[in-house]
Parts: C-alpha cells; sequence; structure tokens
C-alpha cells in the first residue's frame, strides 16, 4: 500500500533536512512544517546541478514523530542558478527555485549607488528569464528628483524602480504590495538598508533574514543555511547573498548584448555581423551613444563586462 503523499513548499534548507511548508489539507492537526529526508531513489537519478532547493515544490509522505520523507520533486518553472566549473563538467547551483522576481536594493546615497553591480545583476536576470525590480532605497537622503536623476535611467529601459524610504514612508506599501503572494529573491549591497525595509513591512522580518545571512557569511567552513521568509499576508523573501559573486563566465561575450534592452536590437544594424561595438565603422550601437539613445554610463558597463575590465 503506497502512503498518502502530501504536496508542499521546500522553505529551508539545512545539512541534508529539508523543511517543507505543506499547502494542502494534513491528517488531523499534525504540523504545517515537517522536516525531510530526500528518498533514496531520487538521489541516484542522474542530476547536472543540485537536486532541490528552497522554493521547490514536492510532494512528502509523513512518517511517525511528525517527520517526513521527500517521495516527488515537481518541475521547476524558474530558477536563480549559480553555473560552477568543476572537473565533471558545470554545476548547476540552484540559489533559489521558482523565483516569481529578483528585488534588487540599492542606496541613493550612504553608500553611494553600485550602478555597476546593478547593471551586473540586471544582466543576471535578464539571463534567466526572471523578472527584476530595482529598489532605490534612502531616497530621503537625496530628494525624489534626485533619486530619479540616479536610477531614473532604468526606467526607460523597461524596467521597474521603487523609490523607498523607511524614515518618511515613501514606496514601503507598494513594496508590500509588490512582494505579497509572490517568491522573492533579495540582493543588494551591504548597508541599503535591506533589514530596515523587511522591518517596516513586517516587524522582525528584516531581523530574521539578516540572522540567517549573516551566520551564513561568516566563514567558509560555516554550514550554509537556505531559506525562505513568509510573509504574513502570503508570499516568501529569500536573501540572495551568493548573487554578489555569480559569475558571468559561462556567458559568450558576443551574447552580453541580448542582455540589455538598449543593445539587442542594435546589434543586427551594424556593418559588421562580428562588431565589437567599440571602434569599427558603422557600428549602430555607437552611433545610438552618440544620439543618445544609449546612456554612456550603461555602454561603459557593457564594455566592462564583455571585456573583463569590470569594477562595481
Amino acid at each position: 500500500m503506497t502512503a498518502e503523499r502530501y504536496p508542499g513548499l521546500i522553505t529551508r534548507m539545512l545539512s541534508g533536512f529539508y523543511t517543507v511548508h505543506l499547502e494542502g489539507p494534513t491528517p488531523g492537526d499534525g504540523p504545517r512544517d515537517v522536516v525531510c529526508h530526500l528518498r533514496g531513489r531520487l538521489k541516484r537519478e542522474r542530476f547536472e546541478g543540485d537536486i532541490l532547493a528552497i522554493g521547490d515544490r514536492v510532494k512528502i509522505s509523513l512518517l511517525p514523530e511528525g517527520k517526513g520523507m521527500i517521495e516527488e520533486i515537481e518541475e521547476r518553472r524558474t530558477a536563480l542558478v549559480r553555473m560552477a566549473p568543476t572537473p565533471r563538467g558545470e554545476y548547476r547551483q540552484i540559489l533559489l527555485a521558482n523565483p516569481d522576481q529578483v528585488v534588487l536594493v540599492f542606496a541613493c546615497a550612504q553608500p553611494e549607488p553600485r550602478l555597476r553591480m546593478l547593471d551586473r545583476f540586471l544582466v543576471i536576470c535578464e539571463k534567466q528569464g526572471i523578472p527584476p525590480v530595482i529598489v532605490a532605497n534612502k531616497v530621503d537622503l537625496v530628494g525624489q528628483e534626485a533619486a530619479i536623476g540616479i536610477f531614473g535611467l532604468y526606467t526607460g529601459l523597461g524596467y521597474r524602480v521603487l523609490y523607498t524610504s523607511v524614515k518618511s514612508g515613501a514606496g514601503l506599501i507598494e513594496l508590500h504590495d509588490l512582494l505579497v503572494g509572490k517568491i522573492s529573491g533579495l540582493a543588494g549591497p551591504s548597508g541599503v538598508g535591506k533589514s530596515s525595509l523587511l522591518n517596516a513591512i513586517q516587524p522582525e522580518l528584516g531581523l530574521a533574514v539578516r540572522a540567517v545571512s549573516e551566520s551564513t557569511a561568516k566563514g567558509r567552513h560555516t554550514t550554509v543555511t537556505r531559506q525562505l521568509f513568509p510573509l504574513d499576508e502570503g508570499g516568501y523573501v529569500a536573501d540572495l547573498p551568493g548573487l554578489k559573486s555569480l559569475a558571468l563566465w559561462d556567458t559568450e561575450p558576443e551574447e552580453l548584448d541580448g542582455y540589455f534592452p538598449e543593445l539587442r536590437d542594435l546589434v543586427a544594424e551594424c556593418q559588421f555581423s562580428d562588431c565589437t561595438h567599440r571602434n569599427e565603422p558603422g557600428c549602430a550601437v555607437r552611433r545610438a551613444l552618440a544620439e543618445g539613445r544609449v546612456h554612456p554610463a550603461r555602454y561603459e558597463s557593457y564594455l566592462r563586462m564583455r571585456y573583463g575590465d569590470e569594477e562595481e
């Protein structure tokens, strides 16, 4: 007789233990969060990367003493993937499975906005097909007009930009509504106010996220905990410290054009099919730059990413 299987979402991973939040009916008054192991036969299947990640949807069977066993893994809709070279070939490390969006938090000041890092994160989101949202935080330090002067160019590229301030309350309702009901990854430099924003949206949420992130970042030998944090009104957020070190080594130089919205349609107009967009005659990208249709800072980010002279 086959044990009944219950659908759920992996919300925490630690040393081979997986916490699964059950999303359907459970027998009796059993717990909604069940600590599970992975069924051995699933481990033996051929995988080219992480078998499981936070955000994965699974089906489990229940064991005595409130434990569980993961019996099935549902196909991922999307995944935030870090490709790592190994002696056996590329390994797919899954930072977050099934994200609906990645929220990129940068400060308008204190610290100064690191727009090259933002451009890099946007390329990662473009490549992996995950919608990014840019949060320009601490807008109270510079004013709305100056903040738009810094981040407004991204709105023109089709990206959603929220201007927020915990001090003034600006944009907090909009950010709350953006997160509710979705699985969201959060990324950004240190000191930009991610924890304060989360605390303002839900008391102590930012403190909980930061505590896990800091414990993971203490050292290379520290056990890594990955966790989704629930929102009271539905949805989850996960910190993505690994996004900062996500390399573009698996991105071919000539494909980078396609991850810059303002460049992708210009390439076909270049005189030479192998145009580097640096000094060739008849370069449509350089012409658009001269005409003001491509922002100089974005063009500089593109060159640094493509030709390896990156600074953040």
